[in-house]
């Protein structure tokens, strides 16, 4: 296998993760076997009524051991497995999952697929929805992103819930930063604070949905300096990233692994990052706080699956992310792609989402983000 292929794509997304949206370097338990074993059975038994003793006998072993749900386990996965991602193609969640989905394959072994489909919209939860409603047998699993799971629930009333959704391995924790057009009037955070300030609402800033991380830090942004900025949602960091090398927007809120890659190929300037120390994806940057606006914000990508796998598939299942995630050509893919690796199991996983969703609540009694 060549495992720098990517996935197949769905519903018309584009192909290779990294050009899928045509903007440089930035676009970058089955139940058939138990069905089938129970009507062997209440075939055998059949058989039964007609006096063939040897072939009962053969029949009921046969038809017993299909019908097992051990059978239909061993098998998995026996068909492919789709990977939901709800952003649109190219941006660094659809990135990570499609640069990871051959190794998985290679974990599953056999001839395992998973296949990579976006459902963009709402600020992640169409496809945080469609992950929640899918039947837990292993054959959907997909990518959720904090901390949009956790704020639209919080927020509004959601088509699905936290409580709905297992995490099994979080694979990055990607921070936030500020990116203009290279042409741009603003050199700093100070520039688009002080333009802002005498020119309320005239500065449009994109990001990738109401309650996402993006959406959020510019908030913190506006009550810190005190100022009205205009949000501009789009359904993926790539459409932001394509709004502003158009010039249609002023700035784009987005991640450093996003915007660090991007800025290998296109004419961008990234402000600051929201980390309490400079990132390792862009160390020349600085951050938020070291420019006197202290904006600390990041994005946990993780896998998730619908509440209620079978223990047996969601064991495999895992143990497969697990494994994949530290193959060294998965790393060095990550790592030239300045996606910021961190790898949480299970556990430690929920326990931190279960830590932000207390936050956020918190801070949504003191300061909504909607009002």
């Amino acid at each position: 296998m060549d495992m720098k292929a990517h996935s197949a794509v769905q519903d018309g997304s584009a192909g290779p993760a990294a050009s899928a949206a045509g903007i440089g370097r930035f676009g970058a338990l089955s139940q058939r076997i138990l069905s089938g074993g129970l009507v062997r059975l209440s075939a055998a038994i059949g058989t039964v009524a007609t006096g063939a003793a040897v072939g009962v006998a053969a029949g009921l072993a046969a038809a017993i051991a299909l019908a097992a749900p051990g059978a239909a386990l061993a098998a998995y996965p026996e068909k492919p497995i789709s990977l939901i991602v709800g952003y649109a193609a190219g941006g660094g969640s659809d990135f990570i999952v499609r640069s990871l989905a051959p190794f998985i394959e290679k974990e599953l072994g056999g001839s395992a697929r998973v296949i990579v489909m976006n459902r963009p919209g709402a600020g992640g939860e169409i496809g945080f929805a469609a992950i929640a409603d899918a039947t837990p047998d292993g054959y959907t699993i997909g990518l959720i992103n904090s901390p949009n799971v956790v704020t639209i629930p919080i927020e509004r009333h959601a088509r699905f819930s936290l409580d709905r959704l297992d995490p099994l391995y979080n694979l990055v924790d990607d921070p936030g930063s500020f990116v203009v057009h290279k042409e741009s009037p603003f050199q700093t955070l100070a520039d688009v604070a002080a333009f802002a300030k005498a020119n309320p609402n005239n500065v449009t800033v994109g990001t990738t949905g109401i309650g996402s991380d993006d959406h959020l830090a510019m908030l913190m942004f506006q009550r810190l300096t005190q100022t009205q900025l205009t949000h501009v949602p789009f359904p993926g960091s790539a459409d932001a990233h394509r709004a502003l090398l158009g010039r249609h927007i002023q700035v784009t809120s987005m991640n450093i692994g996003e915007s660090a890659r991007a800025r290998e190929g296109d004419p961008i300037r990234i402000l600051g990052v929201m980390t309490e120390k400079r990132s390792e994806q862009a160390a020349d940057v600085p951050t938020f706080k070291e420019l006197g606006f202290d904006v600390k914000m990041s994005s946990l990508r993780g896998l998730a699956a619908p509440m209620g796998l079978p223990p047996e598939v969601r064991t495999k299942l895992v143990d497969a992310i697990a494994k994949a995630v530290q193959h060294p050509e998965f790393q060095d893919i990550a790592r030239k792609a300045y996606q910021p690796l961190r790898l949480l199991p299970s556990d430690q996983y929920a326990a931190e989402l279960k830590t932000q969703e207390a936050t956020f609540r918190t801070i949504w009694k003191e300061t909504p983000w909607l009002k």
